[in-house]
């Protein structure tokens, strides 16, 4: 007598799971394995309108959640978008709109990614969206805190320009003083908020002789402008941990100088990535973990070496010491300036002067959401998207007078859920990098991309973790002939008539997309087949 019987299920693959931009990763992957380019990279510009920018500073947590890793090694994902991105480029390739224009009118303050995200999910869904841009390009800190190394401006500007194809319009110049006053004066219906974090914090460190002090951004401003690039000398001290302090000083490198990274805690406790103190630490950069700076005379700075206590925390030890720098530059983190907004009633702050704003997106002023920097999250250039999006589908619902509802997520697909009957292992192609003494004498970009043939190779290294892809291990492998094929894209279901619940089916399915329930737990065939159609 049969006790369990197999249903063939749909889990969350964990690179969907950990992408702050919603991206649907394994579906594009999928797409990109059959060399289908175009539907792969229609797939991602669902969620993200930036793929080839995406590809080249998202510090991909994705990749970090991936199963692959306990094969051998993860799935590429940001170098398979950014093949997508550039391949978008190269092809001129566009979009249109899903639904009809609905003749509202939404203001979108700040055309950094946030901004950038909200108004193309607005257009696409058929809304007219306007974005008033304070300064003189948009792309806010991709244009100015993203050294060219990383992101050339022609990639960021092109995939800016898709935008305004969209129907986006971008006013230049144009910094909002009263939001009220602009709301009323260009008819907008609603308003979303993306100013950004562009104010450096500053320290007060005493000075006999301050010398040459600048902040990152500023610095990294100037350097990106062109014009008044500051002269730092050949000796710069950059102080901070985070990843501006590291483009700061690899931009640093790039003009001549020397420099060196004052960090008051460890290489474990640093904000900045990884691989970014890596590059840096490859460039010639050096690091003095555990130092605080104490005074600055002239071109002379004293630095106090720090201890962790017993919790973690850095404490000063009274030993000093001395670095000889002919300019500093401040990377101590980034504030947002929104004063502006200060007389708007409902609009909340926390201490820090970030926005309050409910699930939604939506701040305490009706009609007004707010995103990206200027709000409490993570912040990068993905979860800056991945706000774009969900602020659009919830202006979307406000303005039709209804309300998004998130579908419910699947369980996640786990390593240990995944049965790898076959020989899964190959490994990572790897991307090029240009040489040292080039890095190190222009602002050329460091990393290459993939060629078609390597994007596909890495596309198909995904294990597809949770989702049927018709490899017919379950059909093959069922010795009672109970798996009924129902053609191509739409996968299997049981005769449960012939099933024994012998969980052969069970055991070669490698991507972990059937499961054994109790015969108690009743499964129509109707549901059978609505699970198997699911995406």
């Amino acid at each position: 007598m049969r006790t369990m019987r197999p249903l063939y299920v749909d889990r969350l693959p964990p690179c969907n799971s950990a992408c702050p931009a919603g991206e649907n990763v394994q579906a594009w992957l999928g797409e990109a394995q059959a060399g289908r380019y175009r539907a792969a990279w229609e797939i991602i510009v669902r969620d993200n309108p930036l793929p080839a920018v995406h590809g080249r500073v998202c510090y991909h947590p994705c990749e970090d959640s991936c199963n692959r890793k306990d094969v051998d090694e993860t799935v590429s994902i940001h170098a398979v978008e950014r093949f997508l991105g550039d391949e978008a480029l190269a092809n001129g390739w566009t979009i249109q709109p899903r639904l009809p224009r609905s003749g509202k009118r939404v203001l979108v303050v700040g055309a950094g990614p946030s901004g950038l995200s909200t108004a193309w999910h607005l257009a696409l869904l058929g809304h007219a969206a306007v974005i008033y841009e304070a300064g003189p390009m948009a792309g806010g800190m991709m244009h100015f805190g993203i050294p060219k190394y990383r992101l050339p401006r022609e990639v960021l500007d092109a995939e800016i320009r898709r935008i305004e194809q969209l129907g986006v319009e971008i006013v230049l110049n144009h910094k909002v003083e009263d939001l009220l006053v602009e709301k009323a004066a260009g008819r907008f219906d609603a308003v979303f908020l993306a100013v950004g974090a562009h104010l450096s914090r500053r320290q007060e460190i005493p000075a006999r002789d301050a010398g040459k002090i600048y902040d990152a951004l500023q610095f990294l401003k100037n350097v990106e402008a062109g014009e008044d690039a500051p002269k730092i000398g050949r000796r710069v001290a950059i102080y901070g941990g985070g990843n501006t302090a590291m483009d700061a000083a690899r931009t640093a490198r790039r003009l001549g100088a020397d420099p060196l990274i004052i960090y008051r805690r460890t290489r474990e406790q640093m904000p900045a990535h990884r691989f970014e103190a890596d590059e840096a630490i490859e460039e010639g950069i050096k690091i003095h973990w555990l130092r605080t700076i104490k005074q600055i005379d002239g071109t002379t700075v004293t630095v106090e070496v720090m201890k962790l206590d017993e919790k973690g925390f850095p404490q000063p030890t009274g030993q000093l010491e001395t670095l000889e720098a002919d300019s500093l530059i401040l990377a101590l983190g980034q504030d947002t300036d929104t004063g502006f907004l200060a007389k708007i009633p409902g609009i909340a702050f926390r201490k820090d002067g970030t926005v309050v704003v409910g699930a939604d997106m939506q701040t305490g002023c009706e009609g007004v959401f707010a995103g990206g920097d200027m709000v409490p999250f993570d912040r990068t250039v993905t979860t800056a998207i991945g706000h774009g999006k969900k602020a659009a589908r919830a202006i979307d619902a406000w303005l039709r007078n209804t309300s998004y509802r998130k579908p419910a997520k699947h369980h996640l697909a786990t390593f240990d859920q995944l049965r790898l009957w076959y020989h899964a292992e190959a490994k990572r192609r790897g991307q090029s990098t240009i040489d040292i003494e080039r890095r190190c004498a222009t602002f050329d970009e460091v990393i290459g991309g993939l060629s078609s043939v390597a994007a596909r190779y890495e596309a198909q290294r995904c294990l597809s973790c949770g989702n049927c892809f018709e490899c017919d291990g379950c059909y093959s492998a069922c010795p009672e002939q109970a798996v009924i094929k129902l053609g191509p894209g739409l996968r299997y279901r049981y005769d449960l008539e012939r099933c024994t619940g012998c969980a052969i089916c069970y055991d070669q399915c490698p991507c972990g997309a059937i499961e054994m329930v109790a015969e108690k737990e009743q499964v129509s065939y109707a549901a059978q087949d609505e699970n198997a159609r699911r995406e």
